[in-house]
């Protein structure tokens, strides 16, 4: 009897699953219908742009009168539509990760990204992350894309340290510079107090590391028989399937500053590293760099690190909102 009733919940588990992810798709479905609907409308709209704002504002009021119980036809939105079709007509299809975000996204992407690739691209990180409206807008203000998705400003030997795959997710991963939305510091702000803030505010940290990181500790412990060495902040990368060490300096990089990277790396590995884990990654913070210094001494290390700078912002998104994305 009991293996029949564990039967039963594991049916009865599966069946919530399958309804869950249908509803997932019915609301994806539906969503991409409205997105095209709007894009028809507004071609629409485009087409018979010589009767200007009368056509648009007729359209609205009887739209209005028919669909009484629907939303998203003042004519500020229709006008929306046909902006919307202006800006993408000339391409074949709609960009899928533009047809799969919600209409509000789409009107925040084209007033505030004039570039289409750039727009794209934003998209896909929203539905790959699951950010929200805000998240979103949030991102694109601190200039995610600029500090992201161009990779030769990044400063590391990943590629030369780490197998191919991991070493390019590694990359896309770094940052450069990194925002911390930290409040409440002094001008002249010491490394302990930007670890403490990061500490007390890591939800927010964690939203501008990225998805995938997952707190270890801080001050974190390695120890040889004669001695203690602590780590400044210590993460495991769910996606990377490793640790990843991060040394926080309020100064300019340092070449002595990889040698000390480079030996937490080590004791990672040693230490705490299991077998199923990929190799463990340095990531040195700094507030300000040298290209050619943080190359050269790059080169000399075996150990995988990326070294960027950081900078302190004090705009902070809700906790709704932070929360929204680490679930």
């Amino acid at each position: 009897m009991e293996k029949e009733t564990i039967e039963i919940v594991k049916l009865v588990e599966d069946i919530k699953k399958d309804i869950l992810k249908t509803r997932v798709k019915i609301l994806s479905d539906a969503n991409k219908e409205l997105i095209y609907l709007y894009f028809r409308i507004g071609k629409v709209i485009s087409e018979n742009k010589k009767y200007g704002s009368n056509f648009i504002n007729t359209l609205s009021a009887s739209l209005k009168i028919d669909f009484p119980n629907a939303t998203g036809f003042s004519p500020r939105n229709l006008a929306r539509m046909r902006k919307f079709y202006d800006t993408y007509r000339d391409l074949s299809n709609l960009p899928m990760p533009l047809a799969k975000l919600p209409w509000s996204f789409n009107c925040l992407l084209l007033d505030k990204i004039e570039d289409i690739a750039k727009r794209i691209w934003y998209a896909k990180e929203c539905l790959n992350n699951g950010w929200s409206y805000i998240v979103l807008k949030h991102q694109i203000d601190f200039q995610l894309y600029e500090r992201q998705a161009d990779n030769s400003v990044k400063h590391n030997n990943f590629t030369n340290n780490l197998p191919n795959i991991q070493g390019e997710l590694a990359i896309d991963m770094m940052k450069d510079p990194y925002i911390f939305e930290i409040a409440g510091l002094s001008k002249k702000y010491s490394e302990e107090e930007v670890e403490r803030a990061i500490i007390e505010k890591i939800k927010t940290i964690l939203l501008e590391l990225g998805k995938g990181f997952s707190f270890v500790g801080n001050q974190y412990r390695i120890s040889t028989p004669n001695k203690d060495y602590y780590i400044d902040l210590l993460f495991y990368h769910l996606v990377l399937n490793c640790f990843v060490v991060v040394e926080l300096k309020n100064t300019d990089f340092d070449p002595s500053y990889i040698g000390q990277l480079q030996f937490y790396v080590t004791a990672v590995d040693e230490t705490v590293k299991r077998e199923s884990d990929n190799p463990t990654i340095g990531l040195l913070l700094c507030k300000d760099k040298d290209k050619y210094s943080v190359d050269w001494s790059l080169k000399s290390s075996n150990a995988p690190i990326g070294v960027t700078s950081y900078q302190i912002a004090e705009f902070l998104p809700s906790e709704e909102e932070i929360n929204k994305y680490l679930k």
